[in-house]
């Protein structure tokens, strides 16, 4: 149970970024310079580490501290021998293993890998497999707590702790000793398995419960624990003993053994193929490429018995949902909603590049005049960083002012311009060199760079690192706009450099600094806390401040030439916008338990997420929490525009009215996807208002006055240069990208416009919304689209009148996969033979009213011949629509849920276009007779 929500009474209201708040020497080098940050030696024994221009120390500040026991005393990483060199990833999942925040707690808290969770204790690993959520905290919290179903572990271990010895991108192997045995397990996100290996004693399996027998078969035993079903796995020729609640087996020599969490009992057979096929490691690769961001997650094997390499992995929603990759039928129970199994030692997503631009284009809807007083106000205050001290506060003050950077040049004010840029110079400078009031200091036993003043435990705890260097990293990419010479490794860029590696390192290899510190990639998410010393596991409470920090690389890496940064950037934005998406924001309402009677979360934990902040329950923070810092990486957040609305909608309620204390920050949320009712907001104050520590007003003005004249983001379409993004109003479309190279290039977009970009420029363009759609996209009627017309009809005419169709209610049983009193659409006597490359694609207009809970879902059928039998259906996910009046829009890009059959060449063939309602207990409507109401189909 989570027991600090709300304690931190003392702090501040106003602090966001909180969310923990609680090889040879010349490989090395080669492998760090590939991704452009510079030598990777460990820092010399100096007081003072030379970086370019800049400088940081080896020791702290005088009264100072580094990381400590939650009782202030020092403590250093908890690793074996093998590890004790390696860059430990504080802030991941599993981090209670290295780090010892509790001193008599030398093993770990709970973790949670998902589907299973772990806590190691002295006799081995504890494993649980929670499947029914709590809804605690008076109503504000949903967890799915650890709760031990066995302890596996060797016959008379007692370990004095446990370290970790060896760990891979989301994976990791705990060790325990006691002088007589040694004992290993290695576990991990998405995994079913736990892989044993231990010597000086026989497998041991305790159960919490007597457990039932289903299945004994000599060295595979299959029990039933507390109602979850579990396979164990001792090496072929070995036999399990059960007695009550002890389970045991000789090794016969060999220092193996496994276990597996069942989807059911009838999955043994399948799971027994992959018992000995033990995980050895985990690794991410990704590319980003013409506007499409792929990764691909592969376990590496080692076959004990046999010679099999594969494997079974549980895939989160937010990875499932953007793979075509084969899935089984199996699946698990997480609080990050249902985990579906691949079986495979590797999977691939694809996702549109989520483009990040340095500021939103020129607008008509800007009144320059006043736009330039607001810049003056902030560029001439007396204390443009207002007292700011510690990092994260200069982060926040130092963000500020690079938002306005790129305004104030747009605008034509450069002396405004240059006056910020020299204060934001001056002030990193000063943090950049060692000696001064504000310093860097390293750490080498945690290898870790840690600005003093610290805040918020960046230093006693290793907290927040990605929060507070994000507004550093993001303010050098926008100096390094106008001036490279300062951003150049010679002057100011080595310094920024060790702030990256810090945060959110590329390279596995560097030996000063661990790969990504914060981001679990698997989990699709960074994490806050250095120590994740909870029993809730681990914790992210401002996810938008974790974003900052990748806009910033894509900035950073587009402004200095390194397209390796500028692309990790983008793999890390456009994993965690979905991961967002789905657990902080629940756009799908698929993760949140029914009983949770929220629409968001403030803070998501390892074992689920609550309705809350660290330092408040104020409504407005809640939901703020996870927009600040609103930038040109914030436009990903309009993907989901209906989640959106549901946001501000909660928001309101709870909070008994429109927001008044952080009501800029929800304004420019709310623009995303409603940019008009933003607008009447901020003309309902005229400026009179107190802006949020991290905003301003010439900002905030900027920001809602140019959405309500070029239209929320587009997310359908994306640019092939990651700096790139578009927006749409009223069927226009407003293209823009800033290119920060030495020559033009030209820029193509998704739906096949081009704009041609001048070197260190912005440009933008206008074009008509689904003018040359691609096949993702469909536009107005030709010979491959059908409009939806009233009375079951699909046509290519498009001259009949608009209407809508009323979509029956689900009567309050879920329908999801199966049509109900569906809505029909049909075109008979169809030709046509299959694009290479397309596939189905539909943009329909939909709305629930006033009602809430409903979800329209369609299936798209092929009748080849004609003859009755359809051969080809394509489900799709459901859309959820949200309880307010006015349409919405559901795409194929809600992604395939079922898929049976194959295309073929249609001769004379029937074309079929069902929507139902899968969820609620309403009607809807859909829209007929308009170029919103298509069905585009893969042929020519």
């Amino acid at each position: 149970m989570i027991e600090v929500l709300l304690v931190r009474t003392s702090l501040s209201r106003l602090a966001p970024g909180l969310a923990s708040r609680p090889a040879a020497a010349t490989l090395l080098a080669i492998a760090v310079a590939a991704v452009g940050l510079g030598p990777a030696a460990s820092p010399a024994a100096a007081a003072t580490i030379p970086a370019g221009a800049g400088s940081y120390s080896d020791s702290r500040p005088a009264g100072t501290s580094g990381p400590t026991t939650n009782t202030g005393a020092p403590v250093t990483p908890k690793l074996t021998t093998a590890a004790r060199d390696k860059p430990v990833p504080t802030n991941d999942w599993w981090s209670s293993l290295a780090y010892q925040r509790y001193g008599d707690n030398p093993y770990s808290t709970p973790m949670y890998g998902h589907p299973l969770t772990y806590q190691a204790k002295a006799s081995g690993l504890e494993v649980g497999y929670p499947t029914t959520p709590a809804i605690v905290g008076d109503g504000r919290q949903y967890e799915y707590a650890h709760k031990a179903d066995l302890t596996v572990g060797l016959s008379g271990l007692n370990s004095p702790d446990t370290k970790a010895d060896a760990w891979s991108d989301w994976t990791v192997t705990p060790y325990w000793a006691d002088g007589s045995r040694t004992f290993r397990a290695t576990i991990g996100h998405g995994m079913p398995f736990v892989y044993a290996k231990g010597s000086g004693g026989d497998a041991r399996i305790t159960t919490a419960s007597t457990p039932t027998v289903f299945s004994d078969d000599g060295n595979v035993l299959g029990i039933t624990v507390a109602g979850h079903h579990y396979a164990l796995f001792a090496p072929t020729g070995s036999d399990w003993n059960v007695s009550g609640t002890a389970i045991t087996a000789g090794l016969g020599g060999k220092d193996y053994f496994s276990l597996a969490v069942l989807p059911s009992t009838d999955a043994l057979a399948t799971y027994r193929k992959y018992a000995f096929s033990f995980v050895t490691g985990s690794q991410v690769a990704w590319q980003s490429t013409g506007g499409t961001v792929k990764a691909t997650y592969s376990l590496t094997t080692e076959a004990k018995e046999g010679t099999e390499r594969g494997t079974l992995q549980a895939l989160y929603r937010h990875q499932w949902l953007h793979t075509t990759d084969a899935l089984t039928p199996y699946t698990y129970v997480s609080p990050r909603g249902t985990m579906k199994v691949r079986e495979s030692a590797s999977f691939t997503t694809s996702q549109k590049n989520n483009g990040v631009v340095p500021a939103l284009p020129a607008s008509s809807g800007v009144d320059k005049a006043r736009l330039a007083g607001y810049l003056n106000e902030v560029a001439n205050a007396s204390d443009p960083f207002s007292g700011a001290a510690d990092t994260y506060w200069t982060g926040k003050a130092l963000g500020r002012l690079a938002q306005l950077v790129p305004v104030a040049d747009q605008i034509g004010e450069t002396t405004t311009r240059d006056k910020l840029l020299g204060l934001m110079k001056g002030r990193l400078q000063e943090w950049f060199t060692a000696g001064g009031a504000s310093e860097f200091s390293y750490d080498k036993d945690w290898k870790t760079l840690t600005g003093y003043p610290a805040s918020y435990g960046s230093d006693t705890e290793l907290n927040d690192h990605h929060f507070h260097y994000s507004y550093y990293v993001y303010a050098a990419a926008i100096i390094a706009q106008y001036d490279q010479a300062w951003a150049a490794d010679s002057a100011w860029g080595t310094m920024i450099k060790h702030l990256i590696r810090d945060t959110a390192n590329p390279s596995r290899t560097d030996s000063a600094y661990p790969f990504l510190r914060g981001f679990d990639v698997y989990a699709g998410h960074s994490w806050a806390s250095g120590h994740q010393g909870f029993a809730a596991g681990n914790n992210q409470e401002s996810s938008s401040e974790s974003i900052n920090l990748s806009a910033g690389l894509v900035l950073w890496g587009a402004a200095t030439g390194d397209n390796n940064l500028r692309d990790l950037g983008s793999f890390l934005l456009t994993t965690e916008s979905e991961a967002i998406t789905q657990y902080w924001f629940d756009a799908s309402q698929q993760v949140f338990p029914a009983s949770f009677g929220h629409d968001t979360v403030g803070m998501v934990w390892g074992s689920g997420g609550a309705y809350s902040t660290w330092w408040t329950a104020n409504p407005e923070e809640i939901h703020g929490i996870n927009v600040l810092p609103v930038t040109g990486g914030s436009l990903h957040l309009a993907r989901e525009k209906a989640a959106i609305k549901r946001n501000i909608a909660e928001m309101e309620r709870e909070n008994g009215g429109p927001a008044q204390e952080w009501r800029d920050l929800l304004w420019q949320f709310e623009s995303l996807s409603d940019p008009a009712a933003a607008k009447a907001k901020w003309d309902g104050v005229n400026g009179n208002y107190e802006p949020e520590q991290g905003e301003s007003k010439a900002h905030t003005y900027h920001w809602i006055n140019t959405l309500n004249t070029v239209g929320a983001p587009d997310m359908t379409v994306s640019g092939d240069l990651p700096t790139s993004a578009v927006f749409s109003k009223d069927g226009t479309r407003t293209y823009t990208a800033h290119n920060h190279g030495s020559t033009a290039r030209t820029v193509t977009f998704s739906d096949g416009k081009t704009l041609s970009v001048p070197a260190r420029s912005t440009a933008t363009s206008t074009g008509p919304g689904g003018s040359n759609p691609d096949p993702e996209e469909p536009g107005p009627s030709t010979g491959n689209t059908f409009r939806l017309k009233s009375g079951g009809v699909l046509t290519t005419a498009t001259t009949d009148p608009a209407g809508a169709d009323t979509v029956a209610s689900a009567d309050g049983v879920n329908r999801d996969g199966t049509p109900y009193r569906p809505t029909v659409y049909e075109v008979k006597k169809v030709n046509g033979k299959v694009a290479s490359g397309a596939a189905t694609a539909f943009r329909l207009r939909v709305d629930a009213g006033t009602k809430v809970g409903l979800a329209p879902q369609v299936r798209v059928s092929y009748d080849l011949t004609g003859d009755g039998t359809f051969d080809r259906a394509e489900t799709f996910r459901y859309f959820a629509t949200d309880p307010v009046n006015g349409w919405e829009e559901y795409t194929q890009a809600s992604g395939a849920q079922a898929t049976t059959g194959s295309l073929g060449e249609l001769k004379n063939g029937t074309v079929r276009l069902e929507v139902w309602n899968a969820l609620g207990n309403g009607t809807s409507q859909v829209q007929t007779g308009t170029d919103a109401a298509v069905l585009k189909i893969p042929y020519v």
